[in-house]
């Protein structure tokens, strides 16, 4: 049944959506999705520093880089449909201020459980932030020619953001600590609330049904305990805790379809997935950030432990990544228009084949010009797979249930940069291993615990300790690069089925 759009807000009587208010407020948004983008992966180099600061276990190290992701990634479908209920610009800026607070409360952070803490506050923020920005820009921008460009700059922010975590983090590391990671956020917060209530319209589903709380409880149990699962037992683990949590979750997900196929208005309408088109769009966007989001961390690590750069350096040779996403997804818009969908997502899935390639067959030990040739084909590859999937899935559903859209886009686009570091991480802590067997526990568990042992050796053992590392260290990138090869092939497999090659999106919805 269709609903009426309720528009309402300071700027709804000065009809916001036309001429440059759209691009002001675009504007708006992408100061908020830069944000929550950063803090993805930009402890990625400050993790050293952390470790040395607040002594995490291996087990702690993981969960500070990764709740954050897998926390919003399970929020984002209860948040998507809330937005669509409560007011898309209420959702956002609630959630802007929630992540400001958490901000703060990591960056007091006096131990790893604090920190913890503040980073799954930062997860809920940004789960009640990202739909909202989605599915205001679908609102906003009626013309699907403006909308596409404006999804295009969308998805560059969003890749950039994770792409320049790293280098911003590593500059305020250097300068600062840690901690300024999490302080940089506040000023943004304060300016970007304050500009968001003066420019943004408020958006929402005029529809009389009232959130299905059995069906949030589902989805947020459901996708956080599926991730639990995978992370544990692709670190080798077959606890029999584990496996059920795994068990749990898939269970607890196929009660939520089912649920949603019952319901006159469900929070996630899971018919959209019988679209082929819509389902392969979800697919490479959350295989496409697995791949990218682990090479990204793992890559931040290679630069500080086996090349030696400082935070602000590694970060800065991960900006290639940065500049390339930027480049592909405002380009993806008219390469969209004039080769069609398929292409440009197959396109952009073969070239990260072909960057995990390079530098699965990079000759050891592994130099930075082999480093930044990848960097740079991953950028480019994943800023235009992304940027097709989200035009497809934000066309395939009508503007007032446009948080559904963003939901599924951003559950897929931050589950996949969690799973990535978890999953995609452990293969490579494994691999690891397997090359440091015969050393101290302590050395074989990660490069960081390798070095911070070798301190207490004698010079000559704490060089050969320290090159057995490195050496362990470029052996299972590698050893990752090829798992990574086979996700992307896969999926692009899929794509090339699933979606027909005259499929071109409309902005109708489908």
């Amino acid at each position: 049944m269709a609903r009426a759009v309720n528009r309402t807000g300071p700027a709804a009587g000065r009809h916001p959506t036309s001429g440059s208010g759209r691009w002001a407020m675009l504007a708006v948004l992408c100061s908020s999705l830069l944000l929550v983008a950063m803090d993805a992966t930009i402890l990625n180099v400050a993790l050293p520093a952390l470790i040395d600061d607040l002594q995490p276990s291996a087990v702690q190290q993981l969960w500070i880089i990764d709740i954050y992701g897998l926390v919003l990634g399970g929020l984002l479908v209860t948040t998507g449909a809330l937005s669509d209920r409560l007011g898309r610009r209420k959702l956002f800026l609630l959630g802007f201020v929630l992540f400001g607070v958490a901000s703060v409360l990591a960056a007091t952070a006096d131990s790893s459980t604090q920190l913890i803490a503040g980073r799954v506050l930062l997860g809920v923020g940004g789960a009640m932030v990202m739909p909202s920005t989605l599915s205001l820009i679908r609102n906003i921008f009626t013309d699907p020619h403006e909308r596409a460009l404006a999804i295009g700059i969308w998805a560059a922010v969003a890749g950039a953001g994770a792409a320049i975590g790293p280098l911003v983090g590593g500059l305020l590391v250097e300068r600062y600590s840690w901690a300024a990671a999490f302080w940089v956020n506040v000023p943004v917060v304060v300016v970007t609330v304050a500009a968001g209530l003066w420019l943004l319209p408020e958006f929402k589903d005029a529809g009389e049904h009232p959130l299905d709380v059995l069906s949030a409880v589902l989805s947020v149990a459901g996708i956080i305990a599926l991730a639990w699962g995978i992370k544990h037992v692709a670190k080798g683990s077959t606890a029999a805790a584990d496996l059920a949590i795994l068990a749990v979750g898939v269970g607890l997900l196929a009660w939520f379809a089912h649920r949603q196929l019952r319901l006159k208005d469900p929070l996630l309408d899971v018919r959209l997935f019988r679209y082929r088109p819509f389902t392969a769009a979800a697919l490479v966007t959350l295989m496409a950030m697995l791949a990218a989001g682990a090479a990204l961390f793992l890559v931040s690590l290679w630069l500080q432990y086996v090349h030696g750069y400082s935070p602000f350096e590694a970060g800065l040779r991960t900006l290639p990544t940065a500049l390339a996403m930027l480049g592909s997804s405002l380009l993806t818009p008219t390469l969209m228009h004039r080769i069609g969908v398929r292409a440009c997502m197959a396109i952009g899935l073969a070239g990260l084949v072909a960057g995990f390639t390079l530098l699965a067959l990079a000759p050891q030990p592994t130099s930075y010009a082999y480093i930044a040739v990848f960097l740079v084909t991953l950028g480019f590859s994943d800023g235009l797979a992304v940027t097709t999937a989200a035009s497809v899935l934000v066309s395939a559903v009508p503007a007032e249930r446009a948080g559904q859209a963003g939901a599924v886009s951003e559950t897929s686009y931050e589950l996949g940069v969690g799973l990535g570091v978890a999953l995609l991480g452990s293969v490579h802590a494994a691999a690891y291993a397997g090359q440091m067997a015969g050393t101290p526990t302590q050395a074989a568990e990660s490069i960081g615990g390798a070095k911070e042992y070798a301190e207490h050796l004698p010079a000559a053992e704490a060089a050969g300790l320290m090159e057995r590392a490195r050496d362990a260290f470029d052996s299972a990138l590698s050893t990752t690069s090829y798992v990574s090869i086979g996700i992307a092939a896969a999926v692009l497999v899929l794509v090339v089925w699933m979606v027909p090659g005259s499929f071109r999106t409309t902005g109708s919805g489908h």
